[in-house]
């Protein structure tokens, strides 16, 4: 019964079928295919170069030991320019695998983050951080080797077994036949084998995601956990996956010795079987010693591809697994490209009877919502926790798409149109908490304004009261750690603010933004933002004073 390959190398429980897997694989390919040629182009000079540097070496020994006519000397000397060819190449190969194969990793992770950047939202993850950062180095690094070494390595690797095949032909028939008669049983035995290590692999991978996503959450939260007295409980969480892990990697470990033990015992005895044939011919003085030689070194020639060859089946069941892993990454739908759609200011929003949740079962977090948020106007959102504030930013800022109803962003003289991410840079936004990133203070209002100029930094800054920059000691250079980290959350706040300011977009919308402000400073940095009236700003807040600040007052 013929077997599709599909039904032997992808696993029931697979979202994608083997097309499925190769039709990416080959978009990827497509991408690096400089260095696949390169790396192919060397493998196949290597190729050339060592079936060379057999016939040399047997025409050394035959006219060393007077079976042939020649000079010593010059056959020594071009296996001598034989060997510093094969030097030369083997510089080459490492200059590109490794310079061209950083490249080539670089792109590759670029493209998947701006995939997962560019995707769209559903307002939950489904998979955790150290997850998807697991995917983008481990599962990138192991699909770009694969696609630009391990491809081209397999074609030098099948032409070096040809090429010595042939050659071990030309010399002995019988010999060549018996030297390839275990490939049928790899053949056979790899159906089996490739089923079993995929599913291996997966669940190994999967287990190093859990270990990567604990020691990730586990950082970022150690102040948490110290406070909490939970450092036994999480060091006991990180043993509980590491050694799910191990379990793992032992149950593959154990397969892939049982199958390489099974293989290897073949090659062995095929290599004993052509070392005896040779001796036999030897002492019969059917053969010279030389062409011993050259028997063993095709034998070795022809075995080493195959045995290579066999340890391709692993790294093509890996990266079958890695590409699964990345292209679920790219599952979510892309948003709407395209130019952004700039609306000038003033401008407002209007929702239209909106509606959204995020799940059938939990029912509509946001339900049948009308309301105006009229230009230059200012507006509280009040509710309780859960009552929707959160998502209702979300969906202004077409994180989300409502289920029900629609939101349009119109100018002050009537003219709008329905939102969508391309009019996402008409907002600018400051969330709950600290906002800052890894690195200067300038780094971080320049998020807000890339050409911003130091006076205009300096001026967002005392817009946003946050004065307090300048008498730093290396001012807008002073390095802020991961999360702002070195800063108070009062002093975060307000450089976030600054640093929406310096964005400077119609519509500015502020999650409890001044929290961690005490009353003054939220007093003068409110009058700082509200008094030119020259946006239209929206406020989710229980601080009494921004209520006080505001025109309307929308209760969710």
């Amino acid at each position: 019964m013929k077997i599709k390959i599909a039904q032997w190398i992808t696993p029931a429980n697979s979202a994608y079928t083997t097309r499925d897997i190769m039709r990416w694989l080959w978009k990827i390919w497509r991408g690096n295919r400089l260095q696949t040629i390169l790396n192919a182009s060397m493998g196949m000079a290597t190729v050339v170069v060592s079936l060379a540097q057999v016939w040399a070496v047997k025409r050394a020994i035959d006219v060393a030991s007077g079976n042939i006519e020649g000079s010593i000397y010059w056959a020594v000397a071009l296996m001598g320019g034989l060997v510093l060819i094969d030097f030369a190449i083997n510089i080459s190969s490492v200059w590109i695998r490794n310079v061209l194969g950083v490249k080539a990793q670089n792109r590759m992770q670029q493209y998947m983050l701006d995939r997962i950047l560019r995707s769209e939202w559903n307002g939950r993850e489904r998979r955790h951080s150290g997850d998807v950062i697991n995917r983008l180095e481990s599962d990138v690094s192991n699909v770009v080797t694969f696609i630009t070494e391990t491809l081209p390595n397999t074609l030098s690797v099948v032409l070096l077994f040809f090429g010595a095949f042939a050659y071990l032909f030309t010399l002995d028939r019988l010999l060549a036949v018996i030297t390839v008669a275990l490939l049928p049983l790899f053949v056979v035995l790899s159906k089996v084998y490739v089923r079993r290590m995929r599913h291996l692999t997966r669940q190994v991978r999967n287990s190093d995601s859990q270990v990567q996503s604990v020691l990730q959450e586990t950082i970022q939260h150690r102040v948490l956990i110290k406070t909490l007295e939970s450092d036994d409980a999480m060091v006991g969480k990180l043993e509980s996956t590491q050694s799910q892990l191990r379990r793992n990697v032992i149950q593959r470990t154990r397969f892939s010795l049982l199958s390489n033990f099974i293989l290897n015992f073949g090659f062995s005895l095929t290599y004993l079987i052509a070392f005896l044939w040779a001796a036999v011919r030897m002492s019969m003085h059917t053969l010279s010693f030389g062409g011993m030689t050259a028997y063993l070194q095709l034998v070795n020639r022809i075995q080493s591809p195959a045995r290579n060859l066999s340890r391709i089946v692993p790294a093509f069941v890996s990266v079958f697994t890695a590409a699964e892993r990345l292209m679920e990454l790219e599952e979510p739908p892309l948003e709407e490209q395209g130019d952004p759609i700039v609306v000038e200011a003033p401008c407002g929003v209007k929702l239209d009877d909106v509606g959204y949740g995020y799940n059938d079962g939990d029912g509509r977090v946001i339900d049948h919502l009308s309301f105006d948020f009229r230009p230059g106007t200012c507006t509280a959102i009040l509710g309780e926790t859960g009552a929707g504030k959160t998502t209702l930013i979300r969906l202004i800022l077409a994180l989300l798409r409502p289920q029900e109803g629609e939101i349009n962003l119109y100018h002050a003289d009537g003219d709008g149109q329905q939102l969508s991410p391309r009019m996402r840079c008409n907002f600018v936004y400051v969330p709950q908490g600290n906002t800052l990133m890894s690195g200067t203070i300038r780094d971080n209002l320049l998020m807000g304004s890339p050409t911003a100029t130091d006076d205009e930094m300096f001026d967002a800054l005392h817009q946003a009261c946050a004065d307090f920059v300048s008498q730093l000691p290396d001012g807008l250079d002073t390095r802020c750690s991961e999360s702002g980290a070195g800063l108070s959350e009062g002093q975060a706040q307000r450089i976030a603010i600054a640093r929406a300011l310096l964005r400077n977009r119609p519509v500015m919308l502020f999650d409890e933004a001044t929290s961690a402000l005490d009353i003054e400073t939220e007093r003068r940095l409110l009058a700082n933002v509200l008094g030119s009236r020259q946006h239209t700003i929206i406020f989710i807040t229980h601080r009494p004073a921004v209520v006080e600040y505001c025109d309307e007052v929308l209760r969710l």
